[in-house]
């Protein structure tokens, strides 16, 4: 499977692939706002092997030995992605999100990631130790490109009635509908057929 793109278990038990088309957005899958049953990041440990997996190894390979997160750190990402939730849920659905909200975005975007040309390989790499600030930074600062750039209309909640999985649609037509065409976009073509069937 394509880095970035996460397995996920539908309530049906059926697993499917689903790209989220973006960094802070995969963020999302870890975890629910406070109250949520589901949550990945319960260490450190936790998140520095889901970030090898993740859309930021498109950039350059991840360890997670590489990784250094602080309790504290953990906890400031955690924040981040609840408010993550509550802000790309607002924006589509087309309304405004809260001021409040916003500024807990801006100011986690002061430290990210920093790519750098290897010496002896002279391949893209992260400059290492990756550490839980950068992270936090990297997200915010790709949700500010997209919230506050012309991408804010590519930012999208699957059309499923019983889906809530945010994506960004990077397709070239900017026509995606679905989480997964895998799962919702054939359940939608198969209800679609059945209801065709009925009326003829």
């Amino acid at each position: 499977m394509d880095l970035g793109t996460r397995l996920i278990t539908g309530e049906d038990g059926q697993p499917f692939p689903f790209d989220p088309g973006a960094f802070f957005l995969e963020l999302l899958l870890t975890g629910g706002p406070e109250g949520e049953q589901w949550e990945l990041l319960r260490g450190t440990s936790d998140l520095a092997s889901w970030l090898v997996d993740s859309r930021l190894a498109l950039t350059a390979p991840i360890e997670a030995e590489d990784v250094r997160i602080r309790p504290a750190e953990l906890r400031a990402i955690k924040h981040l992605r609840d408010t993550l939730w509550t802000v790309t849920q607002v924006i589509a659905a087309g309304e405004e999100p809260n001021e409040d909200e916003l500024e807990t975005i801006n100011a986690a975007a002061e430290s990210s990631l920093r790519p750098r040309v290897a010496l002896d390989t002279g391949v893209c790499e992260w400059a290492t130790p990756i550490t839980g600030t950068q992270v936090l930074g990297t997200a915010a600062r790709e949700a500010i490109d997209v919230i506050g750039g012309d991408r804010i209309d590519r930012l999208r909640e699957c059309e499923a009635e019983d889906c809530g999985l945010l994506f960004l649609d990077t397709s070239r037509p900017g026509n995606r509908r679905w989480c997964s065409m895998q799962r919702c976009g054939n359940r939608n073509k198969v209800k679609a057929y059945r209801e065709r069937q009925a009326q003829d």
